[in-house]
């Protein structure tokens, strides 16, 4: 299980409704963190502007890039080339 950077730091500024370190305790038994790089945002910069949140773009850009399903109940997700669980 892949587990982005991205979503520890929306959790962090109260976006996403999760209990503080969720990220780092899922991290530690086993999933693989999931960094934010360049190459990822870049490719969040080109996507077409279905969805304008800088945090679900940089998501839906790692999913594409890293060949991974994503994890969401925002129905806006679907509206990219991304399979989306949830």
């Amino acid at each position: 299980m892949l587990l982005s950077a991205a979503v520890a730091w929306e959790i962090a500024l109260g976006k996403l409704a999760a209990r503080p370190r969720l990220v780092a305790e899922l991290v530690g038994r086993g999933g693989v963190e999931l960094a934010m790089t360049v190459a990822h945002a870049d490719a969040a910069g080109a996507l077409p502007l279905h969805h304008r949140d800088p945090f679900d773009r940089i998501l839906i850009a790692q999913a594409i890039a890293e060949g991974a399903a994503l994890v969401s109940a925002d129905p806006a997700m679907h509206a990219h080339e991304v399979p989306v669980v949830w």
